[in-house]
């Protein structure tokens, strides 16, 4: 795998950070020799910008890995944290989050106003028999409420599940029954598109397969009619008449805080558990560290979702713990125009703008007009989270939304690791486009080879975390032998996060993707990640896919789905042509062992609504299978296309 992995990009572009940013960074590069020097004083370090109720007797147990403890025997409230001591230091007044809803209404809520609202729905908690330990699931649209509810389950010590509010009935009926949860918080609906999409008939679906709960708190949003249950309650009914009144209790280091599902492929959802302490201290610190967050001046905005972990750690937690003033965005990037998100960066004067690869390349897509159209000036950061990110996209983002000059910090993490691991600290790094850089002070990560030795310099491998981290996953919930085998089993001693990666000659971290989106072409691995980037390198290709199909001559063959750039001809001849120039493109950019057997010109790409792309459905296409699940798939009329275009001459085997 090591050889296998092999430097085929070759990016030797630097920018240094600006200077300005470097001169007032909030983390120098004496970060990394303080955590190098000794760990653990350091994490302790930064769990001390935490309050806590009572302090911890030792940073870290480690004695029966891979189960971890950190900051045994300290106290701590997390909704304390991100509002009671903001309010306590006369800070009520800050704006925490400006709503935009799609249609356009809008919402300040400042810190006095959040942890009403957090106490009130605390209150409205404890009143329907919610006890610390209690699991509730989350189900909503990005309204403030859902951070409310969140805030509020952390401030009572429930333990919350949040689901995207895209999933299936069946998908929230799994993921409710696992956690056994007691209460169901949701909306009659949310704005997607420009229109109501309705929510409460899929929980009304799901809460009839799960005995567990007892209670549905509904939040009214869109005012569409909804089915009525003896279970069912008002949010404006029972939480908005509730006590403004609540003192916060001080929860173990390590209680559940909440449990996240990842869609694994298997039938049975994997909840991944957090825990307290450990997890509050990771995310305040690298929100602060990673984004040079000044929370008196920066107006933040992460473009992610609610039930994402990108939406836990760096909408609620993260950002809130620093006291930060947060833009919300509740619908799609192209309602009711394509220029709706530099619109909001103007609006608001948004000064820290994190969001994912897809997007970005969806915006390569639409234009550079776009972004040009609006004053982005006030933007002094940019964040990439998701991914991996190519190349391309990386200094089209620096180009046309940063102006040329703004440091684009790519973060690498997962659910399981619940905060930013590996990213350029924006006052210290030299980044390269397209590479993660090299793992935050305090986080020892690597890249291994079959029998988990590093390996060398421009060498591939397995990306893997050495030693734990705070806040770590504890275990699936319920599972602690299936949280061994998944993360723990395949190198002794270290966790391995499913993703490989590289070393530049700099020993720089570059992430290559899931290992199972590493093709096996006639004996050499190659990364659809690189394929991916080599083709959007084009000036004709806007975004690709690539996954690998069974070949009987090659064992793998490459093929590729590529987007065109708006303009591109791509009809009958000038189509073929593009196709012969993109596969002689990625032979002289790779070489010729990742020339693709076969590309597909396409309108869309099939992908979740968190707007990652299902190579899954790529493979089924790609290998003539019948397509597999598709609930989570954004706008299934896309697999359609993609399916009848597959018998057209779209290949020009050689």
């Amino acid at each position: 795998m090591s050889e296998a992995l092999a430097n085929l990009l070759n990016e030797t572009r630097q920018f240094p950070p600006p200077a300005e940013l470097a001169a007032n960074a909030n983390v120098t590069v004496d970060a990394y020799a303080e955590a190098a020097g000794d760990r653990l004083a350091f994490w302790a370090e930064q769990a001390g910008r935490l309050a806590w109720a009572k302090q911890w007797d030792q940073v870290l147990d480690w004695s029966n890995p891979p189960f971890a403890k950190w900051f045994v025997g300290g106290r701590l409230n997390v909704a304390y944290n991100c509002l009671d001591r903001h309010v306590e230091a006369g800070l009520g007044d800050r704006v925490a989050i400006h709503w935009e809803g799609e249609p356009g209404d809008t919402r300040t809520i400042t810190y006095a106003d959040l942890h009403r609202m957090t106490c009130q729905a605390a209150n409205a908690l404890t009143e329907l028999g919610v006890t610390a330990g209690d699991r509730v699931a989350i189900y909503l649209p990005m309204v403030p409420e859902a951070a409310v509810a969140m805030l509020a389950c952390a401030r009572i010590g429930a333990t919350h599940s949040v689901v995207f509010g895209g999933f299936s009935a069946d998908a929230l009926t799994n993921r409710i029954q696992d956690a056994t949860a007691k209460v169901v918080i949701t909306a009659d609906g949310g704005y997607r598109r420009g229109k109501p999409s309705a929510l409460k008939p899929t929980v009304d679906e799901a809460v009839a397969n799960c005995p567990s709960v007892e209670h549905v708190l509904v939040v009214r949003r869109t005012g569409e009619e909804v089915a009525w249950t003896a279970k069912d309650l008002w949010w404006h009914q029972t939480v908005e008449q509730a006590s403004t009144e609540h003192a916060a209790e001080p929860f173990d280091a390590e209680h559940p805080l909440f449990i996240l599902y990842t869609s694994g492929t298997t039938a049975r959802p994997k909840g991944i558990l957090h825990t307290t302490g450990g997890y509050l201290t990771q995310v305040s610190y690298t929100a602060h560290a990673v984004f040079d967050l000044k929370p008196e001046t920066d107006v933040y905005w992460c473009t992610a979702d609610i039930g994402w972990v990108t939406g836990h750690s760096y909408i609620v937690y993260g950002p809130l713990a620093n006291g930060a003033t947060q833009v919300m965005y509740e619908g799609t990037p192209d309602t009711p125009h394509k220029g709706r998100f530099w619109e909001i960066v103007d609006k608001y004067q948004v000064s820290i703008l994190y969001t994912a690869p897809t997007l970005i390349r969806t915006m390569m897509k639409w234009g550079d007009d776009i972004p040009a159209g609006f004053d982005l000036s006030s933007l002094r950061l940019l964040g990439s989270v998701g991914e991996p990110i190519n190349p391309e996209a990386w200094m089209w983002y620096r180009q046309h939304v940063g102006g040329g000059e703004l440091p684009v910090v790519d973060t690498w993490w997962q659910t399981e690791t619940g905060a930013i691991m590996i990213s350029p600290l924006p006052g210290v790094t030299e980044t390269k486009p397209g590479s993660a850089m090299t793992p935050l002070p305090g986080i020892v990560a690597d890249v291994v080879d079959d029998q988990g030795q590093s390996v060398p310099n421009g060498g591939g491998g397995y990306l893997v975390l050495r030693e734990p981290w705070p806040s770590m996953l504890r275990t699936i919930w319920g599972d602690d032998n299936r949280f061994v085998e998944t993360y723990w089993s395949r190198f002794e001693g270290m966790y391995f996060a499913g993703d490989g990666a590289k070393k530049d000659d700099d020993g720089h971290i570059w992430l290559l993707g899931r290992v199972d989106d590493v093709m096996l072409v006639s004996g050499h691995n190659i990364s659809t990640t690189e394929v991916e980037s080599a083709l959007v390198s084009h000036p004709s290709v806007a975004e690709a896919a690539v996954v690998g199909a069974t070949d009987p001559t090659t064992g793998q063959a490459i093929v590729a789905f590529a987007i065109p750039r708006g303009t591109t001809d791509t009809a009958g001849e000038a189509g073929e042509k593009l196709i012969a120039e993109l596969r002689n493109h990625v032979a002289k950019t790779l070489g010729p062992i990742a020339k693709p057997r076969q590309i597909l010109l396409v309108a869309e790409l099939p992908k979740t609504r968190s707007g990652k792309i299902m190579r899954r459905l790529l493979r089924d296409v790609a290998e003539n299978r019948s397509l597999g699940d598709v609930t989570t798939l954004q706008d299934s009329s896309v697999m359609e296309l993609i399916s009848s275009g597959m018998g057209g001459g779209k290949s020009d085997e050689d």
